[in-house]
């Protein structure tokens, strides 16, 4: 197995020694009891990694790693930013779990006309939060240096700058005329997708990300639950990209 990643935070990753401690402290010794030796993996979530082993455990909450490597990714290209409207219960954060194992670069809450769920003030600042810490831990999981970034939920209007800005931007729908798979392609820059809730997307909002540059495609078939599309559509376009060769 891959060494286990843990969050380090607020500090220079180096080589030398590096203390592990308060709640990342805790998991990595009392819950995944790393003992001296073993393989670890610190990042700063930010694409900073330090690989070393395990020097020395102090308490339930603390470790010494001597670090002997340390490692930054560059961001990757094509970047992919998911716009997800916010979908009902908790399927709103196993599609940001699935979309940041998969490789999504950033995600982007969507309140769409059709959602079911509203966030609305401190209903709204928990569900983000949420999805934020999410992220975080799914990135830990899957072992990123370089974790989504979630942001604040926008608005239609909001989605559509975004939209406008890129490089490639696509709503999957099922109607598309034209299926994401066949869709040209960037060799590098930015990819934003757009999924729909469970309603659908609204023909006011098509209208709109039309306007702006985006253009309604189909994954397959079949259709998918708002909670996995994003999932499907990042992995065929990390395959398409050759991020996944």
């Amino acid at each position: 197995m891959t060494a286990p990643v843990f969050v380090v935070e607020g500090r220079v990753l180096r080589i030398g020694t590096v203390t592990l401690d308060g709640s990342e402290g805790r998991h990595a010794v009392s819950v995944r009891r790393l003992r001296v030796g073993e393989e670890i993996v610190l990042t700063d979530g930010a694409g900073t990694g330090a690989y070393g082993t395990v020097a020395a455990v102090e308490g339930k909450d603390r470790l010494d790693v001597a670090v002997t490597e340390v490692r930054t990714e560059a961001e990757p290209s094509p970047r992919i930013t998911v716009v997800q409207a916010l979908p009902k219960g908790d399927r709103g954060e196993l599609a940001v779990e699935t979309m940041t194992e998969t490789g999504a670069d950033a995600i982007v809450p969507w309140q769409a006309a059709r959602c079911v769920t509203q966030w609305k003030g401190e209903r709204g600042a928990k569900s983000l939060a949420k999805w934020r810490a999410t992220a975080r831990e799914a990135g830990k999981q899957s072992r990123r240096l370089r974790f989504p970034e979630v942001t604040d939920a926008l608005s239609a209007r909001q989605v559509a700058a975004l939209l406008a800005d890129a490089d490639f931007a696509a709503v999957l729908h099922e109607e598309g005329s034209e299926p994401l798979a066949t869709a040209p392609l960037p060799a590098e820059g930015r990819i934003v997708l757009v999924v729909g809730p469970e309603g659908g997307v609204s023909p006011e909002e098509l209208a709109t990300f039309a306007e702006a540059g985006a253009k309604p495609y189909r994954l397959g078939r079949s259709v998918l639950r708002t909670s996995t599309a994003g999932t499907a559509a990042t992995a065929l376009l990390l395959g398409r990209t050759g991020r996944w060769s």
